[in-house]
């Protein structure tokens, strides 16, 4: 097993440069800068610096006494920081939760571990450093790839190229993970027709570590050390391989490392298969059938959708994923399933043998619990998801939200950073954020406004030296390179726009009128500037097309003090861009935006936001806060652009540059720092990842938890019982029948008798209610259904009765069955039901 460097470090130092709390944590900056100024300001990474220093330089580090004492305070600080218990073991404890394996596709923890390519992984790499810095137990499940994402690269005439540069392991913050035996611990996997050996990597996130799976490993052959190679490779047969390799694998790294967790999040449905190699583990210890220990390890599995259409979705032709799972450990086999009953949990129609596997719909059949990322995408998930729940009202398809949050040290800038902390203290999002609005709501104009407009420096001095950078590997001339020194005024409004280019994120929106857009940059007296970002996927020929309209106008004279493009969008230009804009703009076509997390990261720095009502958005806006581009309503691809186009052209120029520029006595725009106040009071701890990590644990975590404990009691006879229930209602569901309805009035209220035949079902297997769809804001009405007295001459036959308001026409109320037994999650877990005719 390889092992660290055999240089002799100064006691902790390489534990300080393997521990990626530096990407958020940056107490020990001015210590890297001391080992090697040159290599920490290129590269900002301390494991980097490490491998390329000399033995000299550090003989002469380990003889410095100034040096030594200040390492021995940082890892003197760090251990208290693992030691100190956090917040979720004062509110909770591992009495109610023992551990969370987090699955994801990517992470994006920082630029020294490449392993994301956008929203998804920045998420997951802000959960985890939000899950160390509360102390929740979590540890997190990924692959290893060789390559990451591409790399941007934008040529003379715009074009965005693609670089893939090798993810070389010994140069990144991680190491081998060692398996009992104390060799590099290897996970076994056949596939189709041989087996495969992948290594285990962790990496440290503070508290918590990040296991990744590698393909590349010499015992392999080569195709199959490429598994591994690229984040979302194109290829079929490769993404195939990648997800059965981290919901099966990674699922056998769980069980290998942390046999204690009980959680499994899935974070998007890549991961899914962890589900059944999770209830094929169980099976094994249990003795259960699969279809039992499903029923048990369900209550367990927690599924997070990102997706705002369906088509977005993992989709898998039947043939080609019968291959895995007839070779994956022999699978159906040992789970007494048919390959058909296998390919129905991840389609919406069973018996459609041309339907592919949907990864997504194969997450929610195998969770308890489902939830999408902001209120609206919400709603947008149980449209998408209705297939899977035939004859339920879309209201009631059993998908929640979790609105995302941002890891806010990850985001803040130092300025923003000191006024934070003098305001609310050093751990203020170590906890439960709700005491911050007050704290920060104190903040006088002039901080704010000093604040601002040193950021605002820093982000142009950044940008210009950016911009030379780029230049110059363009071949531009020195004498045009150099003119990068002048571009943009530290004293402009400053709007930023980075994300990916593609259709229904509309980045072209402003470009509409270029004569309205330079009038309103170039206005000697309000002067607007405007600094941009963002790739275009390799395939997206209309998204690189996109960026180079925007490269093309930046070009032009008229433009080219206003208007930069910033090549390479990553997570460290996406901090530098959040820390130093004024205002931030989103235009995405509502409701793709799923959440929408960018906007969010500049709260913390004073900046404010301009964007389409969608994702996070469209719950967190109020007039006072910033700023909403139209009215809300969905239109068709293609229509209500231009109308957009003049309500953001519209709002700059009669909103937010004035806002910006009125200026009392003492220069101050009071009104515009007064918005600034109110949104980084309400908004800041409202979208953190303290917030959103806090709803996952007390909202799903602990409810899953409890109710897998006893599913699993008692050797699993509980879920031994549920599916037998559930066998029980299939067989005899379509011998329920709903008689005709007695009604009568009472008051303000109708009263309802309605007889019931239940067949060869018993009583306590369902429960009879009414119902009336939602009205106006109301959410539905879901009455019981009481069972009174037997039917005479009928076998299993009862009068079931209730009431409802009679505010509503009676005709508006349905009668209804439904499953239910204790602890069972209807619809979630079992979607049959029956209206009365």
């Amino acid at each position: 097993m390889p092992a660290l460097p055999t240089r002799d470090f100064p006691a902790g130092l390489a534990e300080l440069a393997l521990d990626l709390r530096w990407t958020w944590s940056h107490e020990a900056d001015a210590l890297w800068e001391r080992v090697d100024a040159e290599a920490w300001s290129r590269t900002r990474n301390p494991w980097i610096i490490l491998q390329d220093i000399s033995a000299e330089r550090l003989r002469a580090l380990a003889a410095d006494r100034s040096f030594v004492a200040e390492l021995e305070r940082l890892a003197s600080t760090r251990q208290a920081y693992l030691d100190t218990p956090g917040w979720f073991s004062s509110a909770h404890g591992t009495a109610a939760l023992s551990g969370i394996a987090y699955f994801s596709m990517e992470f994006g923890i920082g630029e020294g571990l490449p392993l994301y390519a956008g929203g998804l992984g920045i998420l997951a790499g802000d959960f985890l450093k939000t899950a160390s810095d509360l102390g929740i137990p979590v540890i997190g499940v990924g692959l290893l790839y060789q390559e990451g994402y591409f790399r941007q690269i934008i040529d003379a005439a715009g074009a965005q190229h693609e670089a893939y540069p090798f993810n070389d392991p010994g140069s990144l913050p991680i190491e081998p993970v060692p398996g009992p035996d104390g060799a590099w611990l290897r996970i076994a996997l056949d596939l189709p027709g041989r087996p495969v050996s992948f290594r285990v990597w962790q990496a440290r996130v503070g508290r918590v570590r990040l296991y990744l799976l590698d393909a590349n490993d010499p015992r392999n052959s080569p195709a199959d050390r490429g598994i591994t190679g690229k984040l979302y490779d194109a290829g079929s047969e490769i993404r195939i391989s990648q997800e059965v390799v981290l919901g099966v694998a990674g699922w056998r790294v769980v069980e290998a490392l942390a046999p204690e967790v009980e959680i499994c999040h899935l974070n998007e449905g890549h991961a899914a298969f962890a589900i059944l190699e999770r209830a094929r583990a169980y099976m094994r210890r249990s003795g259960l059938s699969f279809r039992e220990a499903l029923w048990a390890t369900r209550a367990g599995n927690i599924f997070t959708t990102h997706t705002p259409v369906e088509a977005g979705f993992d989709r898998f032709p039947a043939d080609a994923l019968a291959k895995y799972a007839r070779y994956v450990e022999g699978f159906l086999a040992e789970a007494g399933i048919g390959l058909d009953e296998f390919l129905a949990l991840g389609r919406a129609g069973p018996d459609d043998g041309n339907e592919p596997f949907n990864m997504a719909y194969l997450a929610v059949r195998g969770s308890m619990l489902t939830f999408g990322v902001s209120r609206l995408h919400g709603q947008v998930s149980r449209h998408i998801f209705q297939p899977l729940f035939p004859r339920w009202p879309e209201v009631e398809v059993p998908i929640g939200h979790v609105t995302n949050g941002v890891h806010v040290p990850s985001w803040d800038s130092p300025d923003a950073d000191d006024l934070w902390t003098a305001a609310c203290g050093k751990e203020r999002w170590r906890g439960v954020p709700d005491a911050l609005p007050e704290l920060i709501a104190s903040l006088s104009d002039e901080q704010l406004w000093i604040m601002a407009g040193e950021e605002r420096e820093i982000l142009i001095q950044q940008v210009r030296a950016r911009l030379a950078r780029q230049l110059g590997s363009r071949g531009y001339p020195p004498e045009t390179v150099a003119q990068s020194a002048n571009v943009l005024d530290p004293n402009a409004l400053t709007l930023g726009f980075a994300r990916r280019f593609t259709g229904y994120k509309r980045p072209n929106l402003l470009l509409r009128d270029p004569a309205r857009l330079a009038r309103l940059l170039n206005d000697p007296a309000r002067p607007v500037q405007l600094v941009l970002a963002g790739k275009a996927h390799p395939a997206d020929e209309a998204g690189k097309e996109m960026i180079r309209e925007w490269i093309d106008l930046a070009q032009g004279p008229e433009f080219r003090q206003r208007v930069v493009f910033l090549e390479d969008y990553d997570i460290a230009l996406a901090q530098e861009l959040v820390q130093g804009v004024d205002v931030w703009i989103n235009t995405p076509r509502r409701p793709w935006e799923a959440c929408g997390t960018s906007g969010m990261k500049v709260l913390v720095n004073g900046g404010l936001n301009l964007s389409e009502c969608d994702g996070w958005w469209e719950e967190a806006y109020a007039p006072e806060l910033g700023w909403a581009i139209d009215d809300g309503r969905e239109r068709p691809e293609g229509e209500g652009d231009a109308e957009d186009a003049e309500g953001l052209y519209a709002i700059l120029e009669q909103e937010v540059v004035p806002e910006f520029y009125a200026r009392d006595a003492a220069g101050m725009p009071r009104r515009w720092l007064e918005r600034v106040r109110r949104s980084m009071a309400s908004l800041t701890p409202t979208y953190s990842s303290s917030r959103m990590a806090r709803d996952y644990v007390e909202q799903y975590y602990l409810i899953g938890a409890a109710e897998l404990r006893r599913r699993t009691a008692a050797g699993g006879e509980p879920a031994r019982a549920m599916q037998s229930w559930e066998a029980r209602l299939r067989r005899h569901w379509s011998g329920l029948h709903i008689g005709e309805t007695s009604l009568s009035r009472e008051g303000e209220a109708w009263s309802f008798s309605i007889p019931v035949y239940l067949g060869e079902i018993a009583p306590a297997d369902i429960a009879a209610q009414l119902y009336a769809d939602p009205r106006d804001a109301e959410p539905p009405f879901v009455g019981v259904l009481v069972r009174g007295e037997a039917i005479l001459g009928a076998t299993n036959g009862y009068i079931y009765t209730g009431t409802a308001r009679a505010t509503r026409p009676a005709e508006e109320y349905t009668v209804r069955i439904v499953p239910h037994y204790p602890g069972v999650r209807v619809p979630a877990e079992l979607p049959l039901i029956l209206w009365q005719k």
